[in-house]
């Protein structure tokens, strides 16, 4: 059988969507669900068209998409840093769920600057994508105004907000912090030090609620507060724990802000003889790799991370599909993982 030459684009020479749609014997617009990966289209149809896509070497023209639909079928997700595992894992999971419905993520990377994410914002939004992810709620009045202003559906990550109009996925910060304190108090630590870098918004948040349990109970000493700037890391960590140890050599009992910065100080306490957790008890935050197979296995809160992806992508969707969200604030929790170190 011999098939015909096909006519391509005046422009470009690439196949169209109609030719798709002709070789599979379906409507143009069911072709181009079906390439979207819209469930309105059913399975049989969706292998057909993909098919003919496949034979035809055919793409999809991302930027007639946009001209037709005043959108991109792109969906921007802001995050603050492209080295933290924590986003990491978030965008993996993003990326899983919007990827085989036709969407391309564009990844944003502010450094934990908020005047970096305001001009990636504007940037973004310059050729409106379908929908946007952002990290938290720390930014400038500018960037709240855009993304009020834009019309494009957003999903918050990391923290909660219940506020009219605002859609979030995450958990409490200031609680997880509370159950380290409590947990630190239940077993006999007196002397609580928090030991923080980056300092960002949600860092800030677990030592306000760390912090909160100690007043409350009568044991908060300022002194007992170290705070960096500086990057996270495990060799800030070693360096951070030495000079607290110096300076307070009575602490019984610390929380690192990541579990990177407990780590490096399980290591130095391994090398200047102090035992964990008999003389120091260390916990730490985000549950890590390596967290487990730490010596002594770190004591920490695992936070949902891959889980506060999927469910933000999902509820985007269901935002840009005009449908019905049960909850706008969605609460995924924590859990404080106790192992040798505390």
């Amino acid at each position: 059988m011999t098939i015909p030459t096909l006519r391509k684009t005046r422009s470009t020479g690439r196949p169209t969507l109609e030719e798709v749609a002709r070789r599979a014997g379906v409507s143009t617009i069911t072709a181009s669900r079906a390439l979207r990966g819209l469930d309105t289209v059913g399975p049989e149809y969706v292998q057909r068209v993909k098919e003919a896509a496949r034979d035809l070497n055919y793409v999809t023209n991302p930027a007639a998409r946009a001209l037709a639909s005043s959108r991109s079928a792109a969906v921007a997700v802001l995050i603050p840093s492209l080295s933290n595992a924590v986003f990491v894992d978030v965008l993996e999971s993003v990326h899983t769920v919007l990827r085989p419905r036709g969407f391309e993520v564009l990844i944003g990377n502010s450094h934990y600057s908020r005047s970096a994410e305001e001009d990636l914002l504007r940037h973004y939004l310059a050729s409106p994508p379908s929908g946007m992810i952002v990290t938290g709620f720390d930014r400038t009045e500018a960037a709240r105004r855009l993304i009020d202003a834009s019309g494009v559906p957003c999903v918050h990550i990391m923290e909660l907000e219940d506020v009219e109009g605002v859609h979030c996925v995450g958990f409490s910060q200031a609680r997880a912090g509370e159950a380290v304190a409590d947990h630190l108090i239940a077993r006999g630590c007196r002397r609580n030090a928090f030991v923080a870098a980056q300092l960002d918004a949600r860092m800030m948040q677990r030592g306000e609620g760390f912090r909160d349990v100690l007043k409350r109970k009568g044991l908060y000493d300022a002194d007992l507060e170290v705070l960096t700037p500086a990057p996270s890391s495990i060799g800030l960590g070693c360096e951070l724990f030495g000079q607290l140890i110096q300076r307070r050599p009575d602490v019984d009992g610390i929380f690192f802000g990541n579990d990177d910065l407990a780590q490096g100080a399980l290591f130095e306490a391994r090398r200047q003889g102090i035992a964990v957790p008999e003389q120091v008890a260390i916990v730490g935050f985000n549950d890590l790799a390596g967290a487990a197979d730490c010596v002594p296995r770190l004591t920490t809160v695992r936070t949902p991370r891959a889980e506060v992806g999927r469910v933000a992508a999902n509820l985007l969707l269901s935002l840009i599909g005009n449908e019905a969200v049960s909850s706008p604030v969605v609460d995924l929790g924590y859990e404080l993982v106790v192992r040798e170190s505390a």
